[in-house]
């Protein structure tokens, strides 16, 4: 017979001779050795009802079967009773789970505390990932080799002002490296903080072998045409010759183009330059060189002292979530509330069941159960509630980024498994860390007091 993983082998009483089962039934310190000591013995808490009754089994088999080597018959019931499998008794994880299923809405609120600070994670730094990436890839798909900007400019082209001169272009333009210039202007529409680029039309669509792949329309025509790419047109339901407000201004949408070119919406520069009050100024240049690029962006730091000028790959190469301190903090921030969450969540989920189970906790240390083992129980249970929560928690991080990248094509979520390990090692971690005080305090509860509380 198996009582909670400790194995009690009945064999040797089904070979003994009657006399000897006679008076291994009868011999109180005998039973009490065989099978009362095992409560003591074992440091695996069980519930009071299991032990009871293995105990109550095992004596029952013994005495029938010493009663029918006495007697030579047995009623029906006790030959049902003697033929009928011994109680296996309860493991420490089943004991656990019949808890949780015991008090389903206590179990269903820690699981979802742990499962919102899994989401709160991953979709966080997910969406910051994101769009740090895709930034990054749509600056790549302009087809230029150098940027230059401004002194002291953020490497976030949004944030870029317009103070360079538009007339550095033919300075730049002089130097033999220099294949293609496209002045930029780049600006944030405050409506639907959609990045807006202000273009040469010629020299940007010639920084790239291919240039705008049309998808439907065409190239400006006017200075109140807006070129949109699929992307955006898709998720405002825009088409050839709608029209849209843009930095407090009316235009027509002419053409859209294939994602992946800097923005979101193309205007002419000279129509920019007016609407922001930045005549011949520029945000930016664009700068395609004919193959040295560091040669070239030597001789660009030469005649533009002070500028900020970055490779193609050295710009790449900053755009990452991890290499910004600006985003540190910020980032940082998130996971602190997310284990808070956690952690507070489990701490009172894990009170309230100390303060159920008192009884329950007092009859397994009057059974045996040492500290340690009814510490151990506590954990166990706080940690299939992490566990749970986490599994909740990757399910409706991936659920509402399937629906949000049906929804917002242009919002992307960029999860790596990295920070799926990470987020679920904090949520077991902060949920440990919130069971350790309700633990402790089961552990030291005096059995007789716990036997008497109400």
């Amino acid at each position: 017979m198996k009582i909670d993983g400790e194995e009690i082998l009945l064999a040797q009483e089904r070979s003994q001779a009657p006399s000897e089962i006679i008076g291994d039934a009868r011999n109180e310190n005998s039973a009490q050795r065989r099978f009362g000591g095992w409560v003591r013995q074992s440091e695996t808490p069980t519930t009071a009802w299991s032990i009871y009754h293995s105990r109550f089994r095992v004596s029952q088999w013994l005495a029938l079967r010493a009663s029918k080597s006495d007697i030579g018959h047995v009623t029906e019931q006790q030959e049902r009773l003697m033929e009928s499998p011994a109680y296996t008794g309860i493991t420490v994880w089943q004991l656990v789970w019949n808890d949780l299923k015991s008090r389903p809405v206590r179990t269903a609120v820690a699981i979802i505390g742990v499962a919102i600070e899994i989401l709160l994670v991953l979709l966080i730094v997910g969406m910051t990932s994101g769009v740090i990436s895709e930034w990054a890839h749509r600056v790549e798909g302009v087809g230029a080799d150098i940027l230059i900007q401004p002194p002291n400019s953020s490497i976030f082209l949004a944030l870029t002002s317009p103070v360079m001169q538009e007339s550095l272009r033919d300075k730049i333009t002089a130097l033999k490296s220099i294949d293609e210039v496209a002045p930029v202007l780049v600006a944030a529409d405050t409506r639907g903080l959609d990045l807006i680029y202000g273009i040469d039309y010629t020299s940007f669509n010639a920084l790239s072998a291919s240039g705008f792949r049309f998808l439907r329309g065409q190239a400006f025509s006017g200075p109140d045409d807006a070129i949109v790419d699929d992307l955006k047109a898709a998720s405002k339901k825009l088409k050839v010759g709608d029209k849209i407000v843009l930095l407090g201004h009316e235009f027509s949408v002419c053409g859209i183009v294939y994602h992946g070119r800097g923005a979101r919406y193309y205007i002419p520069l000279k129509t920019a330059q007016e609407l922001v009050g930045a005549e011949g100024r520029i945000s930016m240049f664009y700068v395609r060189s004919t193959g040295d690029i560091e040669g070239t962006r030597q001789q660009l730091a030469q005649i533009l002292p002070g500028h900020k000028i970055l490779s193609m790959a050295e710009y790449l190469s900053l755009m990452n979530s991890t290499k910004m301190p600006e985003l540190r903090p910020f980032i940082r921030s998130m996971v602190i509330v997310g284990v808070t969450i956690s952690f507070l969540v489990v701490l009172l989920t894990m009170h309230s069941m100390v303060s159920e189970r008192t009884r329950e906790i007092g009859i397994l240390k009057a059974l045996g159960a040492s500290r340690i083992a009814i510490l151990r129980l506590m954990l166990q249970e706080s940690l299939l509630l992490a566990a749970l929560g986490a599994a909740a928690g990757l399910v409706c991080t991936y659920g509402v980024k399937a629906v949000l990248g049906e929804t917002l094509p242009t919002l992307t979520i960029l999860i790596s498994h990295g920070w799926v390990l990470r987020a679920v090692a904090l949520a077991l971690a902060g949920a440990l860390a919130g069971a350790i005080y309700p633990a402790y305090r089961a552990a030291t509860i005096d059995p007789v007091d716990a036997l008497a509380y109400e």
